[in-house]
């Protein structure tokens, strides 16, 4: 046995060796339409799409993520594309828990095999069932310790709300399939509440309008490329900008193309940014006199990938009076905010709404 191997052994069976099998903190952001991990000390290492494809005859896994997603719509006869999470919860749970063990393992360095524990992001209002359901799969990506925190809460602490701050604060945190608007005081949720209405609304408006007005069919990718290029929540600085679409004519079924313009995307998305208006008026209106008095001080804060539609923080600042401000990469929100609370781990416990027995026992690998 040569002395380089016996060296690399006694490495591994280090003290050092042993924590080198299990990789640090994870902070997940799992939602309908995309999974964002974190992980302590190196931000960002996974954004992907929660989508799987699989084959429809054998029901294996074929892709997940963005390779899945990059089949959309030219996807082969005998594959299905399946979107595991609906509304920000376990549809699919077999699904749920490959594309978690996926992305989970996509994240780790080196050769680790193990997480010491990750912070997961919950709607408001998740079920016990809803909850065992993330916590299985969590628990079958070789997770360690697994809290899970309200994304209301996550999402505050990301866009900059201290958790000592004894004021409170709101966020209208809008995401694929849902829109959720919580308030915060001392890093606890005062209030909140989760509607179904999301970006993804906007993406089937557009593909309507195009259906209904120029007798096109598209698909989702298209429609998406159309909300980002030219969607828009207020009357667009250039109307007659557009984009060449192409798709599938309604009555002959054969391909062709329209100019499409930005007054019509902005006409197409009337309907759900005003339906987004009307879930934050309406939580507004069940808040305590003492908590409206803060909020109206201190406005509204933004996050989630749908608060980059063009105009939208003007157009809500518009319909509650209220000013209304978005951090950096608001996409990013509740990661942030998820990893932050590894800093505070009392705050961690007590806002935590489930926890599960540790596979590991993460104390005999502190440094």
């Amino acid at each position: 046995m040569s002395n380089t191997f016996m060296r690399k052994t006694r490495s591994l069976m280090s003290f050092e060796g042993l924590r080198d099998l299990v990789s640090d903190s994870m902070a997940i952001d799992i939602g309908s339409t995309s999974v964002i991990i974190a992980v302590r000390g190196r931000g960002v290492v996974v954004d992907e799409p929660a989508v799987v494809a699989v084959n429809k005859v054998s029901g294996e896994t074929v892709a997940v993520g963005r390779e899945a997603r990059d089949m959309l719509g030219r996807e082969s006869r005998d594959v299905t594309l399946v979107a595991p999470l609906v509304d920000g919860v376990v549809a699919d749970f077999e699904r749920t828990r490959r594309m978690l063990e996926h992305f989970v393992r996509q994240a780790r360095s080196g050769i680790s095999h193990f997480s010491r524990r990750a912070v997961v992001s919950v709607l408001s209002g998740i079920t016990q069932v809803e909850q065992r359901a993330l916590l299985s799969a969590a628990e079958q990506a070789h997770i360690g310790r697994v809290y899970m925190v309200e994304e209301g809460l996550a999402a505050a602490i990301g866009a900059g709300v201290s958790v000592e701050d004894k004021k409170a604060s709101a966020v209208v945190d809008i995401g694929g399939g849902t829109t959720n608007v919580a308030v915060v005081a001392r890093g606890m949720i005062v209030y909140a509440q989760a509607e179904r209405v999301g970006s993804l609304d906007i993406d089937d408006a557009v593909v309507d309008r195009l259906r209904r007005h120029h007798g096109l069919i598209i698909g989702a990718p298209t429609a998406e490329a159309l909300k980002k290029e030219l969607g828009s929540a207020i009357e667009p600085v250039n109307p007659a900008r557009s984009m060449n679409v192409k798709g599938r004519d309604v009555q002959t079924g054969t391909p062709r193309a329209v100019e499409v313009t930005s007054e019509e995307v902005c006409i197409a998305v009337e309907g759900v940014v005003k339906r987004l208006s009307r879930v934050v008026n309406r939580a507004l209106g069940e808040l305590q006199p003492e908590v409206a008095s803060d909020i109206y001080d201190r406005g509204l804060i933004l996050t989630g990938g749908g608060a980059l539609l063009d105009g939208l923080a003007e157009f809500l600042q518009r319909e509650t009076k209220l000013p209304t401000q978005m951090p950096d990469e608001p996409r990013y929100a509740i990661v942030r905010g998820l990893s932050q609370l590894f800093d505070e781990p009392l705050l961690l416990r007590r806002v935590a709404r489930n926890e599960r027995s540790p596979l590991l026992d993460e104390s005999a690998f502190e440094a």
